[in-house]
C-alpha cells in the first residue's frame, strides 16, 4: 500500500512582504524545509512538491523528491501533483506553509483515511462567529457545530482524483470541499491549533514559539 504526500508551494505569497515565504528562514532553516521534514519522519512514500516555477531551482537544491510546476490555483496546482503521483493508493495533501504539523497527526490522518476514505485534519472552532453584512453584524452563528479547517486532507487516490477530473474547470479552495459537492462523505481528524499557515510577516514570529515547543532548533544555531 502506497502514501504520496503532496506539498503545495505554489503561492506568490503576495500577503508576506517580501520574498517567498516558504523560503523565510527560522532557526536558520527554511519554512519549507520544517514542512518537509515532518513527511519525511511519518509513514510516507513518496513526496510530491507543487511549486512556484520562481522558487523550483531553490527546492531542487534543498530535495531530492519529486519537485514539479504548480498551477495558476491551488486546485490546479493539486491536480497536476496527482498526475505526478506513481501508482499511490491513498494521497495526503499539505500547505507547504504550515510548518509546526507535527508526525503524530500525519500518522494519525494516514491510519484514519485507510478507514474512511476522505478526511480533513480540523480544529473546533473557539471564537464567537458573527455573519456581517455591510459592516453590520445580522447574526451569531452557533459555534458548537463549525470546526476550522487544517491541513493535511487525505483520500483515497483514485476518489481525489475522479473529483479534480469532474471539477476541473472549478475553483475549489480545498480538496475536501470538492468531495463535499459530490455528495460524498468526509470525516474529521483532530488537529492542533499550533498548526498554523504562514500568511504574513507575524506568522513566522508564532511559528517560532510552537516550533520551539516541539524541540525546534534542536542544536544551537546562528541567527540569520
Amino acid at each position: 500500500m502506497k502514501i504520496t504526500a503532496i506539498i503545495t508551494a505554489g503561492g506568490t505569497s503576495s500577503r508576506f512582504g517580501t520574498g517567498n515565504k516558504l523560503l523565510e528562514k527560522i532557526y536558520g532553516k527554511e519554512v519549507i524545509k520544517y514542512t518537509v521534514e515532518a513527511f519525511e519522519k511519518s509513514n510516507i512514500d513518496e513526496i510530491i512538491i507543487c511549486a512556484n516555477k520562481l522558487i523550483i531551482p531553490e527546492l531542487s537544491a534543498m530535495f531530492t523528491h519529486k519537485i514539479i510546476e504548480g498551477g495558476s490555483t491551488r486546485q490546479k496546482s493539486v491536480f497536476n501533483g496527482l498526475k505526478a503521483a506513481e501508482d499511490c493508493d491513498y494521497v495526503l495533501i499539505h500547505d507547504g506553509a504550515r510548518p509546526v504539523i507535527t508526525q503524530e497527526i500525519i500518522n494519525r490522518t494516514i491510519d484514519f483515511v485507510k478507514e474512511k476514505n476522505a478526511v480533513s485534519v480540523m480544529t473546533k472552532t473557539i471564537d464567537t462567529i458573527k455573519e456581517v453584512k455591510n459592516g453590520r453584524i445580522i447574526r451569531t452563528i452557533d459555534r458548537s457545530k463549525l470546526y476550522n479547517t487544517q491541513t493535511p486532507q487525505a483520500f483515497k487516490y483514485d476518489l481525489i482524483m475522479s473529483a479534480h477530473e469532474k471539477l476541473k474547470e472549478q475553483d475549489f479552495t480545498d480538496d475536501a470541499g470538492m468531495l463535499e459537492s459530490l455528495g460524498y462523505e468526509v470525516y474529521i481528524v483532530d488537529g492542533s491549533y499550533k498548526n498554523i499557515k504562514i500568511t504574513t510577516l507575524s506568522d513566522i514570529e508564532l511559528a517560532k514559539i510552537f516550533l520551539k515547543k516541539n524541540g525546534f532548533p534542536s542544536e544551537p544555531h546562528t541567527p540569520t
